[in-house]
């Protein structure tokens, strides 16, 4: 299939277009259709330019298809749905992209502001800006058709879509862009959908069973290879964990009956040893068990560490945080985790008896300064905090604690005196306790890194624990990691820029709440930066496009900050610029939470 290039609107020339375009109506938007765009730029390569006569000839096909959904006069729920599964199945035959090319939040501004507002609008009338910008593609009015279409397509069956009528777009909106670890992947998502639609969902609430369902396949995911297994191998064992859903949505609805009879039909093999991913580690992961670990996770901030610990085995059962766009943060991209947003020191635990022996407690702490420093009587906000954290410890009894610091916490003789206190309040409780520092740079993340832990386990699991181990192989460097991204825009001395960014990056510094706004930490880490070709001075809205300067250094977006942090690319930060950076600063990277995270679930499970 020949690859056509897009036009792409950018961010600066798109926002205009759509404020004005906003609350116009469709006859007049009618009228705002275009071709080209004197601001539209093209990647390159990658393929030959469309042509304005191919745009119109699209633009034709789907004005055809929305007029039998009502357009421009009007619609309504059940022609809207058919439209869209049209749609998706026809840009995806039709224009002639590949996955890097529809991965531009740009093309599809273009397509929705200049070739298609009238058609856009009326879809979403009023809509908000990532229903016509591109800035979530899982929501855009043509983008997430596109991807949909993507990735059930099976060229080798009589009806290539036919899998996009399985799912309504809030369910397959739960695998797809909720779920990326299981949605990026065209083999998988084929694979579910199949088993999807013969289940047998009757009295059942259909979105909780498959939320169920993807939350089982995840639990899986660090363990098993999924795209190296053949289909029907995949379809058996996927019909395995859809009918531990089901069984267990039967058990939980009064209206499953008293033989729980939902089944699936077939009962599957095991995966073969062959089929097993490393751990973080570089050692054979552990087989998955039918039990998981309940956690509590404190200062819990982004959510980054209790992302990594979810991959290694712990759910939490309620994250605690203080600030509100840490929260909110959460609940965008794990809707089912119950995140509270409260000072620590104000948590009732009472209130909460469904917490109490948990099999971890675990936070990022305030970094806190040395009792030498301020005195073991300074009440500071990061020692109230500390010492909250100890006592919870002492109300909850959890198995294992885990706390994540700053390296000094751990090594530094100014700190002795805290690791002392520390140490002698967990030991009252029955707990020992160990530190380590690792650094993230150890396992995988491109990032120098030092963290310090302190694992405290009581008996027989102190001493079954072993601190994880690096994983033997160099990082991947920051040209590698930011290398897409950079190039996304079409800025010319991209590859001159990946090829400078040759070595990891400093440690990302967050930054105080009160200081002021977003950069790249102290004079000493913008220098490390400026040496990698990044201007640490402030952050960028976007990546660097077609006119911007090859001499000049880019900043980096918030988005590029939180990939130097190995925080998946689907996770979305609420807030401000300078409060998603911040949380993005000071969040452990998830690869390196998982490492400790296995190390303490071998202790525990042994």
């Amino acid at each position: 299939m020949m690859s056509f290039l897009y036009p792409r609107l950018l961010g600066e020339q798109a926002k205009p277009l759509f404020e004005q375009y906003q609350y116009l109506p469709v006859e007049e938007l009618a009228d705002c259709v275009r071709f080209s765009h004197e601001s539209a730029v093209y990647v390159a390569t990658g393929g030959d330019r469309i042509s304005t006569t191919q745009l119109r000839e699209l633009r034709e096909s789907i004005v055809d298809l929305a007029k039998s959904a009502g357009f421009p006069d009007g619609s309504d729920r059940a022609r809207n749905a058919e439209f869209d599964l049209q749609l998706a199945a026809l840009l995806h035959a039709e224009m002639g992209v590949v996955p890097a090319e529809a991965a531009s939040r740009d093309v599809w501004a273009f397509l929705a502001l200049v070739v298609l507002p009238d058609v856009a609008f009326w879809r979403y009338p009023q809509p908000p800006k990532d229903r016509v910008l591109g800035t979530d593609l899982t929501r855009h009015v043509f983008g997430r058709l596109w991807w949909r279409a993507q990735l059930v397509r099976a060229s080798d069956d009589p009806e290539p879509y036919g899998a996009l009528k399985i799912l309504g777009e809030a369910a397959f909106d739960q695998i797809y862009a909720r779920r990326a670890a299981l949605g990026g992947s065209p083999h998988m998502v084929r694979a579910i959908l199949r088993v999807w639609k013969d289940l047998d969902l009757q009295g059942l609430n259909e979105r909780e069973t498959l939320r169920d369902f993807l939350k089982r396949l995840l639990r899986l995911a660090p363990f098993v290879l999924f795209d190296g297994i053949e289909g029907h191998a995949l379809d058996d064992e996927l019909r395995s964990v859809a009918q531990e859903s089901v069984d267990a949505q039967c058990r939980a609805s009064p209206s499953a009956g008293s033989d729980g009879a939902h089944r699936v039909a077939v009962t599957p093999p095991a995966f073969s040893a062959a089929q097993r991913t490393p751990s973080v580690s570089g050692r054979p992961a552990e087989p998955p068990v039918d039990r998981r670990f309940r956690s509590v996770e404190i200062c819990a901030g982004c959510g980054a560490q209790a992302l990594g610990l979810e991959q290694a085995g712990f759910d939490p059962v309620v994250l605690l945080d203080s600030k509100a766009d840490a929260c909110f943060t959460i609940g965008r991209n794990r809707p089912e985790w119950d995140t509270i947003c409260i000072d620590l020191v104000h948590f009732p635990v009472s209130q909460r008896p469904d917490i109490i022996g948990v099999d971890l407690l675990s936070g990022g702490l305030p970094r806190v300064k040395s009792m030498a420093t301020v005195g073991r009587d300074e009440d500071t906000d990061e020692r109230r905090v500390l010492r909250a954290a100890i006592d919870l410890a002492h109300e909850v009894k959890p198995r294992a604690v885990l706390f994540e610091n700053v390296p000094d916490l751990a090594e530094s003789p100014e700190f002795e005196a805290d690791r002392e206190w520390m140490g002698a309040r967990l030991a009252e409780a029955g707990y020992r306790t160990t530190w380590k520092i690792l650094n993230a740079a150890d396992f995988g993340v491109p990032q120098n890194r030092r963290s310090s832990f302190m694992v405290a386990m009581r008996e027989p699991y102190f001493s079954r624990f072993s601190w994880p181990e690096s994983e033997g192989r160099p990082p991947p460097t920051v040209g590698e990691v930011l290398g897409p991204s950079m190039s996304s825009r079409g800025w010319p001395a991209a590859d001159e820029w990946i090829k400078g960014a040759d070595r990891i990056a400093p440690a990302l510094v967050g930054g105080s709440d009160r200081r002021g706004g977003a950069d790249l930490g102290p004079t000493g880490s913008k220098k490390a930066w400026a040496a990698l070709g990044v201007n640490g001075n402030s952050l960028g809205d976007e990546p660097p496009g077609a006119d911007f300067p090859s001499a000049e250094m880019p900043k980096l977006t918030v988005e590029q900050a939180a990939l130097i942090q190995s925080i998946p690319e689907e996770w979305i930060f609420a807030g401000g610029k300078t409060s998603r950076y911040r949380q993005i600063g000071h969040a452990m990277p998830p690869p390196l939470a998982a490492a400790v995270g296995h190390a303490i679930a071998a202790a525990l499970r042994s």
